[in-house]
């Protein structure tokens, strides 16, 4: 499928510099683009690349001043990076909107609900009462459970578990491998020292608009539900445990862990690795640096921790660079103390 430069233009709004006729059937870097693909230059480290680059269309921003001559056709938009991730946006769709119809063999119980130009992969399990929006697309050996619903537009790639009762919103997408609403880590310590489980009979909702990675698990509810609001987006191998709620917006980096019952809040950003504890508040807006060991709430918006436990940034950096002083210091404080005997001895 080839566009020309002017169809680009018109999907983003852009600024044509060159020929509008310029035709590109494929994307790539701008370090590594060739005839007959499409580039973007955001980053000023790579503007060299502009200048060398072999691609026929390339989507750069309108504040950009050129230093030499572009042998490609030009876009200018306000926003480069958004501008290429909008165009990406919209070719995905149009190649997914390809995919319709049901693969066989698959079950689909015959209480569930399937809305329109659904697609349904070989393998595929849809359990009893479960409800599948318009365009919604389930891929191979997805595992859908009795009475779950997914919104309109969602994309459920190989391999997802979505256990029972578990609601999806619009426009959602999981990754493979990715368990929605498995148990949660509950278990009662009993007198002889061994435990017993705690039933988790909630559930999980993920509203609109959200992104779960690869291997991602988000654990039902004891009682109640485990939430991710509108707008997260969750990175691979992240751990979300029971009666979690994940605010708007926030989103959190691979291999991260929320234990139960914290509340996150919105537009939130967790590193990767970092461990946060259970029964306490994230505020919003807080940041919270890759690796960090989070042990207490953070109530202050905006507030930037790293480290194990989590301190304030700032402070953080001022200790680091205190610290990496010691040995001076040491050999200050020796020094001193070497004076102080001499002024000793001399007044004896």
């Amino acid at each position: 499928m080839t566009f020309t430069a002017a169809q680009i233009a018109l999907l983003i709004n852009g600024k044509i510099e060159g020929n509008a006729g310029a035709g590109v059937h494929s994307f790539n870097k701008i370090e590594e683009a060739k005839e007959g693909q499409l580039a973007f230059l955001a980053n000023p480290k790579y503007e060299d690349y502009l200048y060398a680059t072999q691609a026929s269309v390339i989507i750069i921003n309108e504040s950009l001043v050129l230093k030499e001559k572009v042998t490609g056709t030009l876009i200018r938009v306000p926003d480069a990076y958004s501008a290429f991730a909008a165009l990406l946006t919209q070719y995905q769709e149009m190649m997914s909107q390809q995919l319709t119809g049901i693969q066989q063999p698959s079950y689909i119980a015959d209480s569930a609900k399937l809305g329109t130009n659904v697609f349904i992969g070989a393998f595929a399990y849809i359990g009893e009462n479960a409800e599948i929006g318009n365009d919604v697309k389930l891929y191979p050996h997805s595992f859908i459970g009795d009475k779950v619903s997914i919104g309109d537009h969602s994309v459920i790639h190989p391999s997802v578990n979505i256990y029972h009762h578990c609601r999806i919103g619009k426009h959602v997408t999981i990754h493979a491998g990715a368990v929605i609403g498995s148990d949660g880590f509950g278990f009662a310590p009993q007198a002889d020292g061994s435990f017993t489980k705690v039933p988790q009979i909630g559930n999980v909702v993920i509203e609109d608009n959200v992104e779960i990675g690869a291997n991602a698990t988000i654990d039902r509810a004891t009682i109640g539900s485990t939430i991710v609001r509108s707008g997260a987006k969750l990175d691979n191998l992240i751990q979300v445990a029971h009666n979690v709620e994940v605010g708007y917006n926030t989103v959190i980096a691979a291999q991260a862990g929320v234990s139960g019952s914290t509340k996150i809040g919105n537009n939130v950003m967790i590193g990767g690795q970092a461990g946060i504890v259970g029964h306490i508040t994230v505020a919003d807006g807080a940041r919270i640096n890759a690796q960090s060991g989070v042990s207490k709430s953070i109530k202050q918006p905006k507030a930037a921790v790293t480290g194990s436990p989590a301190y304030d940034y700032t402070s953080t950096l001022r200790s680091q660079a205190i610290s990496r002083k010691l040995p001076d210091f040491e050999k200050r404080i020796r020094e001193l103390e070497l004076l102080v005997k001499q002024l000793l001895a001399e007044k004896a």
